[in-house]
């Protein structure tokens, strides 16, 4: 499985990194099926490994998913979290920040949602939209933005020192495929809720948006809340390789089942 981490200070170049890619699997129906087989034995996986972090209750886990809109977000939160006992699992998405939350600092809001231990927080758009869209629309300068990365670097180190393992995924999709995916909200019925104008003008800014990612996963990938490139043309590709990631962080956690409760015998246990 192949995604691409971003090297802390690197210099980065999307169009480096290709969105079709699906690694080692064909592209192919055949190819399709096998990876899907991988990824349902991953959400099983993530399923006991959940359950450890809940029980354990002294770490968590941020998952943080960015991309261009219809990248696949939501698709991601569906698929590969469909395991998930949802008491230890929770969803959060940033929209236009409110009158109160524009009296405080850009990240007030975020560190308020963060997961508590023993959880799992999926931010579906996050911290990192008061860098993007502002930026692209010009309603921040650059110093300003050069402030908030800086900041948001800082953030995520209070995080991760206090427990909590950050993964930030860039749902890397092609221009095409992002006309493909507007097309079928347009043509289905079944899909037309999904669809927003708005999507259409954004992405009249599609290389703006491409330059303010690339400035954003540059600066903002450190080493303990590295960015990952997900090739995300191919849906099944994409959901195989965020699994694998959000299980191996799990697994580096080394969690292990809580101790029972001392001084019960549960061999002679009864229960009448």
């Amino acid at each position: 499985m192949k995604n691409h981490p971003i090297k802390p200070g690197s210099k980065l170049d999307l169009s480096q990194c290709d969105p079709g890619d699906t690694g080692d699997f064909e592209k192919t129906t055949q190819g399709k099926e096998d990876a899907k087989v991988v990824t349902e034995k991953l959400i099983g996986k993530l399923d006991e490994l959940q359950e450890r972090l809940f029980a354990n209750g002294n770490r968590a886990l941020l998952v943080v998913l960015q991309g261009m809109d219809t990248s696949g977000k939501d698709g991601v939160i569906k698929h590969v979290m469909s395991g998930v006992n949802p008491q230890g699992c929770k969803v959060v998405t940033f929209k236009t920040p409110s009158a109160e939350e524009l009296k405080h600092d850009f990240l007030w809001r975020v560190h308020q949602k963060a997961p508590e231990k023993g959880q799992i927080g999926i931010f579906n758009r996050s911290h990192y939209e008061d860098v993007l869209i502002t930026r692209v629309h010009g309603l921040i300068s650059d110093k300003v933005v050069q402030q908030r990365f800086n900041q948001i670097n800082e953030f995520e180190e209070l995080l991760s020192e206090s427990g909590t393992c950050i993964l930030k995924f860039f749902l890397h999709i092609s221009k095409d495929e992002q006309k493909k995916r507007l097309e079928e909200r347009i043509n289905n019925p079944e899909k037309r809720w999904k669809f927003n104008e708005g999507d259409i003008e954004e992405r009249k800014f599609w290389k703006n948006y491409i330059e303010a990612f690339e400035a954003m996963l540059s600066a903002t990938s450190t080493d303990l809340a590295p960015w990952h490139i997900v090739p995300a043309n191919y849906k099944w590709y994409r959901n195989l390789v965020i699994a694998q990631q959000v299980v191996n962080a799990l697994e580096n956690m080394k969690l292990k089942t809580p101790p029972a409760p001392a001084g019960i015998n549960f061999d002679t246990l009864k229960i009448e």
